[in-house]
């Protein structure tokens, strides 16, 4: 998500490079387009050249910023998507509507390389493994200044309620995000849906606001706002965090003992795809080990992919940005689906708590 917004200098790139790419392409699908949608920098330029030149299909690349704006783009129904990467409770959603083709794994050679583990938790919102393919991985954690800010501060989420960091806490412009912490300080589920639970995790974020500790309701921004020792905390994203933490070394990331969210985001073919064979093949091009590795090291989140954890190095496997162990693993929860009704709640508190 987690997830950083992609230049439309990229996508101009893009559409250069398959203009030279399909008139080498090595397989039948010259001439033919797929059109992707996902987050926002959460793809190697290169590896979406390398599938043009050796598919000779053309990506038409869209991206977005949150999980609610790819909601709101699939359903506005003017363009064909043909794959998607999403959260995994976006993808539960859709799911739910019978938005999202099933997936012939058959026909995926790659599809082996996932790490079973991860396989089996995406099972909290593709009970059958039916219709996804695991992407990326990771949780939502706290990125600090540890030259100001000591580990301890930051091993509670109790600190982001602290008066004594005053326009020094950076939050998610992300609903669901936010509103996790808050939900989590009351002793109640990341995946509660109590309307009076959320009034009450709404006058916590209040207050945050009143005492003015918050610098700003970021997402792309957040890292390089860290970087630049903008703020001492942020809500934060662990691969956003890695990808902070390589920029200055005076970073570093926490995942609170009363737990937070493990995210998946995922691969998926919906209904309007018009080429299920393209599809597949992009998915199975992303699952190959190379492709994988090229990406990993692009957006330094956790990969689902086993060669990928196998190559690491030890700095690598000890980060905790990069590698949640398995203790952190079990206190975290999983985002799972919200119905039209419950998500209107939750916009509806999440325009107050932005209005005032």
């Amino acid at each position: 998500m987690k997830k950083k917004i992609l230049s439309t200098a990229l996508v101009l790139a893009l559409t250069a490079s398959c203009l030279g790419a399909c008139g080498n392409a090595q397989s039948s699908g010259k001439g033919e387009t797929l059109t992707v949608l996902n987050y926002g920098k959460y793809i190697d330029e290169d590896a979406l050249k390398q599938f043009e030149k050796e598919t000779g299909i053309t990506v038409k690349y869209e991206e977005y910023e949150s999980p609610e704006e790819m909601y709101t783009k699939y359903k506005a129904g003017s363009i064909d998507y043909d794959v998607i990467c999403s959260s995994e409770y976006m993808v539960e959603k859709l799911i739910n509507e019978g938005e999202v083709l099933s997936l012939d794994y058959e026909a995926m050679d790659n599809y082996k390389n996932l790490d079973p583990d991860i396989l089996a938790l995406s099972e909290s919102y593709d009970k059958d493994h039916t219709y996804s393919v695991p992407y990326f991985y990771g949780t939502l954690g706290l990125l600090y200044n540890k030259n100001e800010i000591s580990k301890e501060i930051v091993s509670s989420w109790d600190c982001l309620w602290d008066p004594t960091y005053e326009d020094e806490i950076i939050m998610e412009n992300s609903v669901r995000d936010t509103f996790a912490p808050a939900l989590i300080s009351l002793g109640y589920s990341l995946n509660d849906t109590d309307e009076s639970h959320l009034k009450e995790a709404l006058q916590l974020l209040k207050q945050q606001k009143e005492d003015k500790i918050v610098y700003g309701y970021y997402v792309d921004e957040t890292a390089d706002a860290m970087i630049g020792e903008e703020a001492k905390i942020a809500l934060c994203y662990s691969g956003e965090a890695a990808l902070a933490m390589d920029e200055n070394e005076n970073l570093a990331y926490s995942i609170p003992k009363e737990g937070s969210n493990l995210w998946i985001d995922s691969w998926f073919v919906p209904r309007t795809c018009t080429n299920q064979t393209n599809a597949l093949k992009f998915l199975n091009f992303l699952c190959k080990d190379e492709i994988a590795q090229k990406n990993f090291e692009y957006v330094e989140y956790s990969s689902p992919i086993t060669s990928v954890i196998e190559n690491q190095d030890e700095e690598q496997l000890e980060n905790a940005a990069i590698n949640p162990d398995k203790d952190t693993v079990k206190r975290c929860e999983v985002f799972t689906a919200l119905s039209d009704e419950e998500a209107s709640v939750y916009t509806k508190l999440w325009q107050e708590l932005l209005s005032e």
